[in-house]
């Protein structure tokens, strides 16, 4: 009976754990699960230049659903195991323009994942605060209605360990851009995300990703958009690699001169050995 019990709850820890790690994915820290930063939303990277000093705070939420997986055919199969994940993540940006350039524009970004698993299929929950993610970005705009920059952070190994924190160095970055063409927006980043070694000795598969995000003015309220996000994950360890490709669907409301709100629909339309992202996105921020 008691060997009946052990099986069990082992049963049950590595499919917590199998949950953790599509939770890990949601915030850039591990491989093999949904696009990263598909979270973005119109005007995401619409930043000044020769500007005074302010701060942004930025509320992401994401919830994701996962039932099926792609294999390496790009079928999509019933997975293992359910589970709701739900990914917090709470930024606070300040931004400023260097001495040596007023073209040019600086922040400094300090993010803290909030991570939450629920698995379904073992009735087992968890969850804590990720690695905080901290760096610099820096844009310049070519036309009043363009912005092209960059950014480059590292996610501190001090989160909890019941979701994965604590175990390693990661550097992540990216190149963004931002177009404004009367009513319509385009934004997009293209990113890559470097995993350091664990301190088990194994070290996961780093991957790329691309973001895509059109949305329209329709009203001075509403702004419904779209986009398509794909993320390249590469093989380590004998593992094969992978990859996804998902549809967005969602809506920004322009609430305030200084404060918008976005929801969107994110879901896995092909694939490789991955999660189907089945997820749906809220940000809320603020200017001050």
């Amino acid at each position: 009976m008691a060997n009946h019990i052990n099986n069990k709850q082992r049963k049950s820890k590595a499919l917590l754990k199998g949950a953790v790690l599509v939770a890990l994915a949601a915030i850039g820290t591990a491989a093999n699960a949904q696009v990263d930063r598909r979270f973005i939303s119109p005007h995401e990277y619409a930043l000044p230049v020769d500007f005074k000093p302010f701060n942004i705070f930025v509320q992401y939420a994401t919830l994701q659903n996962t039932r099926d997986v792609w294999d390496s055919g790009s079928h999509k199969n019933r997975s293992a195991n359910s589970s709701d994940t739900m990914v917090g993540l709470t930024k606070y940006v300040r931004l400023w323009t260097p001495e040596f350039s007023s073209k040019v524009g600086l922040a400094w970004e300090v993010i803290v994942p909030e991570v939450g698993v629920r698995d379904k299929t073992a009735r087992t929950s968890t969850g804590g605060m990720g690695d905080p993610i901290t760096g610099f970005a820096a844009w310049y705009k070519p036309a009043d209605n363009w912005t092209l920059g960059t950014d480059l952070f590292v996610s501190v190994p001090v989160g909890d360990k019941a979701v994965g924190g604590g175990d390693r160095w990661d550097v992540l970055g990216s190149i963004f851009w931002d177009a404004q063409f009367d009513k319509v927006n385009y934004v997009g980043n293209f990113g890559y995300h470097f995993n350091g070694d664990s301190v088990t000795g194994s070290r996961p598969a780093d991957y790329w990703h691309l973001n895509n995000r059109l949305g329209y003015r329709a009203t001075g309220l509403l702004e419904p958009y779209i986009g398509l996000d794909y993320q390249n994950n590469q093989s380590v360890n004998g593992n094969p690699g992978g990859h996804e490709t998902a549809a967005v669907f969602g809506v920004m409301f322009h609430t305030y001169d200084h404060s918008s709100i976005a929801v969107h629909y994110s879901k896995g339309i092909e694939g490789s050995n991955a999660p189907v992202s089945n997820n749906l996105n809220v940000k809320f921020a603020y200017v001050f």
